[in-house]
């Protein structure tokens, strides 16, 4: 069954990647020592795939900001040739992330216009087309001021949202500083409610409760002039902010509403009424409630739409698609966390918002492009877990300072103050292992001599697809794959007596594999549940050897037939 699908040059041709192990570096590590974040400095490919063996399907949200391809990185390749480069860059990654994601756990990917669409085909081939959750558009900035020629100021982004099998999200309400045009709807003050009075009472034909109206006498109600608005600007929401519990607008009664227009028969339209009741559906159900009517029209309370935060009125919305400029305050971004990232940070206000939608506290988060370490500061400050993955000094330089501030309670900006951050907690900084194998000066396939005994372990065990856990006990039991599956390493010469000896402590309902450089004829076949493996030569064909970088920083253009260039 053919399908649709993106193709580009070197598709279908992308490399297996050595599955690397990861180096704690104690001396790098800040904070906490029991901390589970992580840290790590190395290419995020083959950092990804370091990290698949342990945390595939528990990531809750990855955030990532990849480079947008805007040519500055193929000044000398051919535009056909630069689109692919770039999608076989996404590619292998986009796969390994979405084997990191937990189910319902998504994925948002900043991008811009240059190769979102190619991208969305991509997330559509990976995660499936129904697995889109939303294409944002971010307003990264507004018009004035940025100095662009042309038909159009470019001032936005996209931010593309795929799901993993049923999204889990929290509902996030936006929110916009009081507009004027809103105020203009809500400048009428209930100053006081006067004396009440009981004047009639029925029981409610939908579930059978009391109803009871009562008529006030007394009560004032003025209203806010909005007068010179341009000029009393600031007057004016000082009162409005003062007034904020009792501000309030009316509502004509819908006619279809049967209940409604049966209380406003026995209202007289010159006076203040209230009614208790318990509704039988709708967000009180079943809880008491007391709705104000006044001139023959319902309150609308501006409190239930908005609230005070940080000396200002904000209105609370559904978000929409399009998340303006003005939503995600980004106030002195070039100085947030204190670390100079010019043209490419994000404000931590935005991955607020990411995080408050898609993790809850503890969740894991992951950003494979950590570039300043804005995701891992938000994560930290948010309470929750993180990996970042950076490559070159940017790991040292920007991500940790940044990560050591953050838990230092020395960075007072981003949103320090609105989740009431005040340091602490910790993260574990590693580095990538080097390449398992290399060539000696013969050409010769040999192991790395930068790997130790231990180290050795560890990576021939994880090439083959096993857990690194040396069993205290048992010297043979140095990693695990299924429950009665283990793997031994050693790097001496494995004779027929050796493996007499070790079967012995093999259970039959356990498997082991041997790896060793050389043994003796015919131990590979002396017993059903013991495999034996020449090494290195068991381990080269899993994997791509001697790659560190798999970034945009090409060489050597790729070569191609002249018919790979023709249009179908």
């Amino acid at each position: 069954m053919q399908r649709l699908e993106l193709t580009w040059i070197g598709k279908g041709q992308e490399p297996e990647v050595e599955p690397r192990i990861l180096l704690h570096d104690p001396s790098k590590d800040y904070g906490d020592p029991n901390s589970e974040n992580m840290l790590i400095h190395g290419d995020n490919l083959l950092a990804l795939k370091a990290l698949e063996q342990q945390y595939a399907g528990q990531v809750k949200c990855i955030y990532i900001d990849p480079p947008y391809n805007t040519g500055a990185a193929f000044e000398y390749y051919d535009d056909n040739l630069e689109h692919s480069i770039w999608l076989g860059l996404m590619y292998p990654r986009i796969k390994l992330l979405y084997s990191l994601l937990k189910d319902g756990g998504s994925l948002w990917v900043s991008i811009d216009d240059i190769e979102c669409h190619y991208l969305k085909v991509i997330l559509d081939e990976v995660f499936g087309r129904n697995a889109l959750v939303a294409d944002i558009t971010y307003e990264r900035s507004g018009s004035a001021g940025l100095g662009q020629g042309g038909l159009f100021v470019n001032t936005s982004e996209h931010i593309l949202i795929y799901a993993k099998g049923a999204f889990s999200y929290n509902k996030i309400l936006g929110s916009t500083l009081l507009e004027f045009k809103t105020m203009k709807r809500y400048n009428k003050v209930l100053v006081q409610e006067g004396t009440r009075e009981l004047v009639d009472e029925f029981i409610s034909k939908s579930n059978g409760k009391p109803v009871r109206i009562y008529r006030h006498t007394d009560f004032e109600i003025r209203t806010i002039s909005l007068r010179d608005f341009e000029h009393r600007e600031r007057e004016i929401r000082a009162e409005f902010l003062t007034d904020f519990e009792r501000l309030f607008r009316t509502n004509n009664v819908q006619k279809e509403n049967q209940f409604q227009n049966e209380l406003m028969s026995r209202m007289d339209k010159q006076y203040l009424y209230t009614v208790d009741y318990i509704p039988s559906r709708g967000k009180n159900k079943d809880k008491p409630t007391t709705l104000y009517y006044y001139n023959a029209e319902l309150f609308a309370w501006l409190k239930d739409t908005a609230y005070v935060e940080d000396g200002n009125i904000v209105k609370t919305n559904n978000l929409t698609t399009v998340w303006r400029h003005e939503d995600i305050p980004k106030a002195d971004l070039a100085n947030e966390g204190g670390v100079d990232f010019p043209r490419s940070k994000k404000p931590e206000q935005l991955i607020k918002r990411i995080l408050q939608i898609a993790t809850n506290e503890g969740d894991l988060v992951l950003d494979s492009f950590l570039g300043s370490g804005t995701t891992a500061a938000v994560a930290h400050k948010m309470h929750r877990r993180y990996i970042g993955v950076e490559m070159g000094n940017h790991a040292y330089t920007h991500c940790k300072v940044r990560l050591d501030s953050v838990i230092d309670n020395t960075d007072p900006r981003g949103i320090t103050s609105s989740t009431n951050w005040h340091g602490g907690g910790g993260y574990k900084f590693y580095e990538l292992a080097p390449t398992l194998i290399v060539k000696d000066k013969h050409g010769n396939d040999v192991f790395s001599d930068k790997y130790n005994a231990q180290m050795l372990v560890a990576a021939v065990a994880k090439v083959n697809g096993y857990f690194y856990a040396p069993d205290p006990d048992v010297f043979w039991k140095q990693g695990y794959s299924q429950d009665n599956s283990f793997i031994y390493v050693t790097t001496q010469y494995l004779t027929a007596t050796m493996l007499d000896s070790l079967a012995k402590e093999v259970d039959a309902f356990e498997s082991l594999l041997i790896c060793a450089p050389a043994f003796d004829v015919g131990l590979n076949k002396r017993y059903d549940n013991i495999t034996v493996k020449k090494i290195p030569q068991s381990v080269l064909d899993k994997c791509e050897y001697g790659v560190d970088n798999y970034n945009l920083n090409i060489v050597e253009v790729p070569e191609c037939d002249e018919e790979e260039w023709e249009d179908d």
